[in-house]
């Protein structure tokens, strides 16, 4: 649990207090949001000792409320998703324009 504690600027009396975090606590890692080329597949916000992914394209529903061990976990099985739904005529396509 983190204690908050309000500072005030000292040359500034009329500033708004802020609210500091104790810095003694581990800070928890930040949500990611996961890019497949141009397309938002969703977004891996930690949980537990993993990351929970939350699909922001229906391209990725059968992945949502999945729970990966990492974002790059997460982010390899968006990949495979749409490596699935690609034909084999277009992925011979994609394999030609990049040699």
């Amino acid at each position: 649990m983190y204690s908050l504690h309000a500072t005030m600027p000292a040359d500034r009396p009329d500033a708004v207090p802020t609210l500091d975090r104790d810095r003694s606590e581990p800070q928890a890692a930040p949500a990611r949001v996961i890019e497949i080329g141009e397309v938002t597949a969703g977004i891996a916000v930690p949980e537990g000792r993993g990351v929970r992914f939350f699909s922001s394209s229906r391209d990725f529903d059968g992945l949502d409320g999945a729970v990966f061990r990492s974002a790059e976990q997460a982010a390899r099985a968006a990949r495979e998703r749409v490596r699935a739904r690609i034909s084999p005529d277009a992925r011979r396509s994609l394999r030609a324009l990049a040699v």
